[in-house]
């Protein structure tokens, strides 16, 4: 059986690399840009290493998962202890917000911690949107001084015009003991299964990507192929591209999407009306990230540093914590990483613009000295998070459930419009593998 994989980003890079391994199948990753990597992709500079969409971590609470990444690492891998922090009024208090709260004026950690448990004590349910789901859970102090302004910054919405359908595992929601204990200055960590943390040593997260890259052997990679058409002839799978110096057509026995869903829509034919209304409806941020090499040794000790109240940038990370060569000798390095949607005014800001102002609010908040940058970039990327907003399910559920009686498999963040991390993605891939390693049919070669 020959697969063919549209995209080579982490989800299909992952997916080849577990079918090569196992060399059952014959199959061809077909990547639209010159570069895989997709939104795991790094950028090398004047000695400066940064993640284009934003810094990326490596963590899983599955065992076989983090086991693979970090097997793909071998020895370029080092692991840091998290240190992140909630800039809130001029402060910085411990992530998760709850389990920092002795960082907070005393009447302010008062009422965060009266809120929360009171919420436990009324154990409301039937939260209809996001943010009525926070106060349920953390109640109106946590809610209103952190969650609901960061929220509405990252997703660029309204918390009341958000769904709920994304938040398991996502947000914690640590129990009363280890607030109490937060609150008295006793010290708590949540998310404790990101608590430790691993990245490569060097190259940034795309060493992770070119090592799955180098696990495809032979020319079963296209690059520069655009997906233009995707059809169904005579039992096979025809995949059309555009804007390719290679092959322009390529013929499967079975078809793995990896592309966003949006790009599989408007390439696959027959698709219906109103399947093609629900994707529209699908919805999805971009991310900027503003790259900043700093002339100091070190800026601080903290990994990333989340802004609920900043006029730009949701998070900023601090790489160069990563690891010892992310920055030149003497020198340090931040990402400051501001969601935007099109249209709207950070997508009208040039990059210019944007890197000033976000210079300047640092400078202002004191994460930077404004006269010591060294070296800055800007990257925008175009799909970056799906948003969960309040017709995600019915929306999603319709794509989804089209491809997949077109016999079509979606695998990955974009292709199966859902909020995945990349272990979950690498997770889905190994799924995906499983899946088409167990089907009977020799090599195609």
């Amino acid at each position: 059986m020959k697969i063919g994989i549209l995209g080579g980003g982490l989800s299909g890079l992952a997916l080849g690399a577990l079918l090569a391994g196992e060399g059952r199948h014959d199959f061809q990753v077909l990547e639209a840009e010159a570069e895989c990597g997709g939104l795991c992709r790094s950028m090398q500079a004047q000695g400066y290493t940064f993640d284009y969409s934003g810094a990326h971590i490596i963590f899983s609470r599955k065992k076989p998962v983090l086991g693979l990444m970090l097997s793909l690492l071998g020895k370029n891998a080092c692991q840091r202890r998290r240190n992140t922090k909630i800039f809130y009024d001029g402060r910085l208090v411990k992530y998760p917000f709850e389990n920092g709260l002795s960082g907070l004026p005393l009447a302010e950690n008062l009422e965060c911690l009266a809120g929360y448990a009171s919420a436990l004590a009324q154990k409301r349910t039937g939260a209809k949107n996001l943010k009525e789901w926070l106060y349920s859970r953390f109640g109106k102090g946590i809610s209103e001084k952190y969650l609901v302004p960061y929220n509405e910054k990252i997703w660029n919405t309204k918390a009341e015009n958000l769904s709920t359908s994304w938040v398991e595992g996502r947000i914690p929601s640590p129990p009363f003991a280890d607030v109490l204990k937060a609150s008295l200055g006793l010290g708590s960590e949540g998310y404790t299964h990101q608590l430790n943390f691993n990245y490569p040593l060097r190259g940034g997260i795309q060493s992770l990507t070119r090592a799955l890259e180098s696990r495809i052997k032979g020319k079963r990679i296209a690059r520069n192929f655009k997906v233009a058409k995707v059809k169904k002839e005579g039992g096979k799978w025809v995949v059309s591209g555009a804007g390719t110096r290679a092959k322009t057509e390529h013929e499967f026995d079975f078809l793995v999407s990896t592309i966003p869903i949006h790009s599989l829509a408007a390439a696959a034919e027959r698709v219906p009306e109103e399947v093609r209304t629900a994707v529209s409806g699908l919805k999805f941020n971009s991310v900027a990230t503003v790259m900043l090499g700093i002339n100091k040794p070190k800026i601080n000790d903290v990994s990333w540093m989340y802004f609920p109240g900043s006029e730009l940038f949701n998070r900023v990370a601090f790489p160069s914590n990563f690891s010892p060569f992310a920055a030149p000798e003497g020198k340090s390095s931040l990402v400051a990483e501001i969601t935007f949607r099109e249209g709207d005014k950070v997508a009208r800001m040039s990059d210019e613009k944007l890197e000033a102002q976000v210079i300047q609010e640092l400078a202002e908040d004191k994460i930077i000295n404004g006269g010591s940058v060294a070296y800055s970039a800007v990257k925008r990327t175009r799909h970056a998070y799906i948003l969960h907003d309040l017709h995600y399910d019915s929306n999603a559920a319709a794509a989804r459930g089209h491809f997949a009686k077109q016999g079509i498999m979606l695998c990955g963040r974009f292709s199966e419009f859902r909020y995945l991390n990349m272990d979950a993605c690498i997770e889905s891939a190994m799924g995906k593998a499983a899946e088409l390693n167990s089907v009977r049919g020799g090599r195609n070669d």
